[in-house]
């Protein structure tokens, strides 16, 4: 994370420029978006000095804290923005645009061997996106947000995207919609499915003897979560440019 955080639009003041009182105080949305962008940044520098055999553990728990951050930005916060802004909808769909790289990206990561020559690039492409996601947020449109609310819209809005995030999907989920209806839909089975997958990849990675039962179970949940994607009904909503079959 850029914790210099330049403003791209004259009068707006990064978040990265503020402390939690002017960002609304502590249930914010704007303090909640910073502490978590705060965290992303201590992953992503982790990542970059894991050894391959230690990469899978840290994106397991950066994955949990991007794809729920994510989801509850698209389904609470992108909505207000593109109903109070006069160009929300430009801003919102380039956010959006960075969320679906990030999905498509780590689903070919999770299909590399860990320390493959073709891992790398795509690690080196996560951290540059996630960081441009970043400055985008702090930077431009949670500004501009700000300058449009209460502090106490700000703290409201806070709780529903906390309520949002802590049932929100834990992993990638390429084809679903970025937007209404469809990522709502998706929502509830994908939480499900996410979670468990999580509970049970834990159990396997601190269990002293590989169990392939844990295994088959993982690799269960992981075919069922594509199996629910796919339905057509949780693309209701999409933009082509965030669709996964864009050209």
């Amino acid at each position: 994370m850029d914790t210099t955080g330049t403003s791209t639009t004259p009068h707006l003041r990064s978040l990265a420029e503020q402390d939690e009182v002017q960002l609304g105080g502590a249930l914010s949305v704007l303090v909640r978006q910073k502490r978590d962008h705060v965290e992303l940044d201590r992953l992503l520098h982790e990542l970059g000095t894991a050894r391959a055999d230690e990469q899978d553990d840290v994106l397991r728990r950066l994955y949990r804290l991007v794809f729920s951050h994510a989801f509850a930005e698209e389904a609470v916060l992108w909505p207000v923005i593109r109903r109070i802004l006069p160009d929300g909808e430009e801003l919102t769909l380039q956010v959006e645009e960075e969320h679906q790289e990030v999905n498509e990206l780590v689903t070919r990561i999770e299909s590399t061997a860990a320390g493959s020559a073709d891992r790398q690039p795509l690690l080196d492409r996560l951290v540059e996106v996630l960081r441009e996601d970043v400055r985008d947020e702090e930077d431009e449109l949670l500004p501009r947000l700000q300058r449009r609310l209460t502090d106490g819209q700000l703290r409201a809005l806070g709780v529903a995207w906390e309520t949002v995030r802590q049932v929100a999907p834990t992993r990638a989920h390429p084809v679903v919609s970025r937007r209404p209806p469809g990522n709502a839909l998706a929502a509830l089975p994908l939480t499900v499915i996410d979670r468990l997958r999580d509970r049970v990849d834990r159990r396997i990675q601190h269990s002293p003897a590989v169990s392939p039962r844990l295994v088959r179970t993982s690799q269960l949940l992981t075919r069922a979560g594509h199996v629910v994607e796919h339905a057509p009904v949780l693309r209701r909503g999409e933009r082509r440019a965030t669709s996964a079959d864009r050209p």
